[in-house]
């Protein structure tokens, strides 16, 4: 009997170790979101749809589209949270080309358009 239960709570600790393993740490910029609604009210119907969609692609969100690009690049640093240094970013990367042809990025929001592309 006590050797069942020796099994019983190894296989729950393995269980529980697989469990934690296999979190992935949250990388959520709620601040990001927020600024970008700030900066262009007409796209947060959008915007709320496309989440973090408007910088990123795919699972991984190591995975930026080309506005995601252009607004890393216009921070600087990673986990930026001074809202002013977002939105001056944010300001920076509308001049940057978008893979629309002729277009930048502020075209296409001018426009209505949410500005990242994926690849």
């Amino acid at each position: 009997m006590r050797k069942s239960w020796t099994w019983i709570a190894c296989g729950v600790a393995f269980v529980a170790a697989a469990l934690v393993a296999g979190q992935q740490d949250a990388q959520a910029r709620p601040n990001y979101l927020k600024s970008f609604n700030g900066a262009y009210p007409a796209l947060k119907e959008a915007a709320e749809g496309a989440k973090c969609g408007i910088c990123h692609f795919g699972e991984k969100k190591t995975n930026r589209n080309d506005y995601g690009k252009a607004v890393g690049e216009a921070l600087g640093a990673p986990k930026i949270t001074d809202e002013k240094v977002l939105e001056a970013a944010l300001k920076k990367a509308e001049a940057g080309k978008s893979s629309t042809e002729g277009k930048t990025f502020g075209d296409l929001i001018k426009s209505g358009k949410l500005p990242g592309k994926n690849p």
